[in-house]
């Protein structure tokens, strides 16, 4: 019966990461955070505001983890020196401007 329950929390956690991989975000904070870190990197790479980085054909994301992921290479990478809930924030807020993943 231990077993069980514990199998079934175990489940149940991993169903609830799979929904929102970012946990509790605040989306207040991370319109400011993507401009300072991202904008200059992504018009360098593909011109105007540097929004075609998320819409253009061919993008290479196909899930919220996948999101999450390329936000944090991406912190890493400029150096923004951002907290995983940071983190967590911009790529929530960027799947609710952009990608609109439900998976």
């Amino acid at each position: 019966m231990h077993r069980l329950t514990l199998t079934s929390l175990a489940l149940l956690s991993t169903a609830a990461y799979a929904e929102a991989p970012w946990g509790e975000v605040d989306l207040s904070i991370a319109p400011a955070l993507h401009e300072k870190a991202c904008t200059s990197c992504h018009t360098r790479m593909y011109g105007s505001d540097g929004s075609k980085m998320y819409t253009r054909d061919g993008r290479m994301l196909s899930n919220k983890l996948e999101l999450l992921q390329r936000v944090s290479s991406c912190n890493a990478t400029v150096s923004a020196g951002w907290f995983p809930e940071e983190e967590g924030s911009v790529a929530a807020w960027l799947n609710q401007r952009y990608y609109h993943f439900e998976n």
